[in-house]
Order: structure tokens, then C-alpha cells, then sequence
């Protein structure tokens, strides 16, 4: 196996680089390559040699920051090229190194395990890994192509049998189309997270629509997503409650408490728009976290850190990467704190569409500084240093000119730029929160410094 996994992190916090040095090592331990199935990483419960789709669209952030760019784009290909009428538009759950659907979740097309967020997840992937890498096979390869399409056409068609435009189950349907990426509670008609991923793919289609020439398509899409926003926010929150339904039953009416995943996808996926509404939602991750299994409980640093909860996303990021963290060694929880890290502390945000790399720290009280080196995005590698109370240093390795957002949560009035003063744009975040940014452009081997004059940092804004 050669992997070229260059990625390192130095920082003033002992625990973090500790935690970081294992998360590298044991997601590399499950890396392969020369079996059937082509290049693969271990994205299911170990020992099971396969990989299945809700894990391999979770863990392909901490992946492509472990170079693992390759990997990803042959196993979403394969989930992607599996998609078949004969199986109602599904894919295969899971597929193994022999290059076949995994036996103890395939018996033939008519019986075999399929958690109905799955194809809206693998598309939001897709485009996830486009934005990272600028590798356009995931805009214009016939096979995404014909799957983005029919995730949000005959799919849906297909398992949406009341006419409403989203997919539901029902008992008779067993294993063959579950609801939700919950397998704890009774089968619903739907989860809350069933809801949540449609809305990301809708979202994503809708930007890969408008990169591949479809306008008039793409605002369909998102016309669509601001259906289902529209809806999760009315019919699924319980005003006498303040917080949203876990699912939907059978008979229409709607279960409270706090399963896990079907509570925090809707954050995960951005479905949330009411700020209101939203910090209870993050509230109640934040109240139940420690009743999650790690499955759940690995999205949630990442959910923290997007939202401005930078002391609780630590905390929860430095307890799963903890040695004595129960079941750590499970594949998703080394990926997805190598992602966290990436795209939450240091707040990597890359986006192809315009080669532009944005950043925005979630330092804490105990990280005076972290630097991440060598990370792989587009076709540069490039390091990132933030510094407090307010320095980020940017430094473009190699590769072609990419732009630089630097930006800072809060109002922040004036900037300095390698010690120069200019006045940042200020705007607003994919989440709502205040941020001021500059753009520059950095050349190969170039580095620049940005720090903010006023204002101290801001920790967890939403409570």
C-alpha cells in the first residue's frame, strides 16, 4: 500500500497533536489497495473487509485530507454504478473487497439491507469531494450523472408512495428500505435525517446543475429544498416542546426524545434555517451527546465547531480521540476527527467552483496556536496556521494560484494584511453567524499573514 499521507499538525496543545498523530495512524491501518474491489478504506464494523455508504460519505472528509482523494472516487463510483431499477433505484448498502454486495446484507435484489437516506447522502459526498478536489469526473462521468439524476427522480418515484415527495417505509418492507440511519427504533415512516439528506442532495444537484449548464434545473432543486426546510420546520417542531421530532410513525403523528441521528443530520446537512430553532436543536445534541453510540457521536464535533460551539466541539473532539474512549478504533471515528480537525478547528473550506480556500479558526483557551501542513486540496498542497488572539497564516506549497478567504467570526472592522491595515468585507456564514473576511491570491510558495484588530474570540456564539 503506498499512501502519499504528508498531512501533519504541530500546536501548543499536546493532547490535540497526540490525538491527531493516532486518528492518522489507525485510519491509515485501514487503508488497501490490489484487491478486486480496486482502492478502499475499512467503512463498516471492522473485520467485515467492506465498506458501506452511510460511512463512506462520513468518512470521506478525513479521507481527502489523508490523500486519500483515489479511494474515495472508487468507492462512491462503485455505489454509484450499482444504482438499478431491480432494486427500486437503490444501490448496494455495502460492498466488500471482493468486489461484490457484502452476504450478510445482500441475499438477492428482492432481500437486502437499505437505509432509504443512503443515494441523498452519496450524492451530497460527490459533491463534497468535487468541491475538495476539482476533479470533475464527479460533475461530468455518465455514471454520477445517471445516479445524481435518479437519486432525485425514479428514487423517489419509487419509495414515495403517498405522493408527498419524500420517501417512506412500511412494515412489510422488512430490511428492503428503512427510513432512517437510526436501526435502534421500531421502523418509522419516516426519520428526521431521511428529510435532512434529501435536502442536502437537492442542494448539491442543484450546484452541480448550475456547474454543468442547467440553471433552469438547478433553481427546480432548490425550489425543492426550500420545500422540505419549509416543512421540517413547521410540521416537525413541537412549539410546547421547543424542539424538533425525532420521526414520523404510521399513523402520521410524531415521536419526541432524542435518537440520535435523526435529531443532529438536520444541523449536519444545514436543513435548519429558523436561528431560533436551531440553537435547540444544538442544544439537545449537546445535552445527549454522551448517550450516543460513536457511530452518531462522531458527527458531532464537526456539528459544534460549524456552529460557533468551538469549547464544547474541543472538548467532544479531545474525548473521542482519548485512549480510553470506548470503541474509538471503529474506522468512522479516526476519519471523522481527522475531518474535524480539517474542516472545524482549522476551518477549511474549500470550493472549486473558483479555486478559493476559506478559513476560519475554532481556537480555543487551551489551543494558543495550531498549524495544519501539507494538506491536499485541489491540485496544491497547502498549510494554515492560526495563532491567538486573532492570526491565521496561509501558505500555498504548490500548485497553481488558488484564492484565499481568511475569515473571522464576529464584526471586526479592520485587518491587517502582512502588517498592512484594510477595511474586510463582513457578511455572514453558511450558518447565519457574522463573520469579515479578505480574499488574496496566493501563487506557488507563497504564504500570507492576516490578523484581526478588534474584537476577542468568539466561543460558543449559539448559547
Amino acid at each position: 500500500m503506498h499512501v502519499d499521507a504528508q498531512v501533519t499538525l504541530t500546536a501548543s496543545d499536546p493532547q490535540l497533536v497526540d490525538g491527531f498523530r493516532w486518528a492518522k495512524r489507525q485510519a491509515l491501518a485501514y487503508v488497501f489497495t490490489g484487491d478486486p474491489v480496486g482502492d478502499w478504506y475499512e467503512a463498516a464494523l471492522p473485520g467485515r473487509a467492506a465498506f458501506c455508504m452511510r460511512d463512506v460519505a462520513h468518512q470521506s472528509g478525513g479521507a481527502q485530507v489523508l490523500g486519500l482523494r483515489r479511494h474515495t472516487h472508487n468507492m462512491l463510483r462503485k455505489f454509484a454504478a450499482a444504482i438499478a431499477a431491480s432494486r427500486d433505484w437503490c444501490s448496494y448498502w455495502e460492498i466488500d473487497r471482493h468486489d461484490r454486495p457484502c452476504p450478510i446484507d445482500y441475499t438477492d435484489d428482492s432481500d437486502f439491507w437499505y437505509n432509504l437516506p443512503a443515494n441523498f447522502d452519496l450524492l451530497a459526498c460527490a459533491y463534497r469531494e468535487y468541491l475538495w478536489t476539482g476533479d470533475r469526473r464527479y460533475l461530468d462521468d455518465p455514471v454520477f450523472r445517471a445516479f445524481y439524476a435518479r437519486t432525485v427522480g425514479e428514487y423517489i418515484q419509487t419509495w414515495d408512495k403517498d405522493g408527498d415527495g419524500i420517501p417512506e417505509a412500511y412494515p412489510a418492507y422488512g430490511r428492503r428500505g428503512i427510513a432512517s440511519y437510526n436501526e435502534a427504533i421500531a421502523r418509522p415512516l419516516m426519520g428526521g435525517d431521511l428529510i435532512a439528506a434529501q435536502f442536502g442532495a437537492f442542494r448539491a444537484y442543484a450546484a452541480i446543475l448550475d456547474a454543468t449548464g442547467d440553471p433552469a434545473r438547478a433553481a427546480q432543486m432548490r425550489t425543492q429544498a426550500a420545500r422540505l426546510r419549509a416543512l421540517y420546520e413547521s410540521k416537525w417542531w413541537d412549539e410546547r416542546t421547543a424542539r424538533f421530532a425525532s420521526f414520523r410513525r404510521h399513523d402520521g403523528t410524531f415521536a419526541s426524545g432524542y435518537p440520535g441521528i435523526t435529531n443532529f443530520f438536520p444541523l449536519y446537512m444545514g436543513l435548519i434555517g429558523d436561528p431560533r430553532k436551531m440553537r435547540a436543536a444544538l442544544a439537545a445534541a449537546a445535552q445527549s451527546r454522551t448517550q450516543l453510540n460513536v457511530e452518531d457521536r462522531s458527527y458531532l464535533p464537526l456539528i459544534f465547531f460549524r456552529y460557533g460551539l468551538h469549547d464544547l466541539a474541543y472538548a467532544e473532539l479531545k474525548t473521542q480521540m482519548d485512549p480510553g474512549y470506548a470503541r474509538r478504533q471503529y474506522p468512522e471515528v479516526s476519519y471523522a476527527a481527522i475531518d474535524s480537525i480539517a474542516a472545524g478547528l482549522m476551518g477549511l473550506d474549500p470550493d472549486a467552483t473558483n479555486r478559493t480556500v476559506t478559513t476560519c479558526a475554532g481556537l480555543t483557551a487551551q489551543t494558543g496556536w495550531v498549524e495544519l501542513d501539507h494538506v491536499p486540496i485541489f491540485d496544491n498542497r497547502i498549510r494554515v496556521r492560526h495563532l491567538q488572539p486573532r492570526t491565521t497564516s496561509f501558505a500555498n506549497l504548490s500548485g497553481p494560484p488558488l484564492r484565499w478567504r481568511a475569515a473571522f467570526a464576529g464584526p471586526v472592522e479592520e485587518l491587517l494584511i502582512d502588517g498592512a491595515r484594510c477595511v474586510p468585507m463582513q457578511g455572514a456564514d453558511a450558518q447565519g453567524q457574522t463573520c469579515a473576511w479578505v480574499e488574496l491570491t496566493l501563487g506557488a510558495q507563497t504564504e500570507h499573514t492576516v490578523t484581526a484588530l478588534n474584537h476577542g474570540i468568539h466561543h460558543d456564539r449559539f448559547y
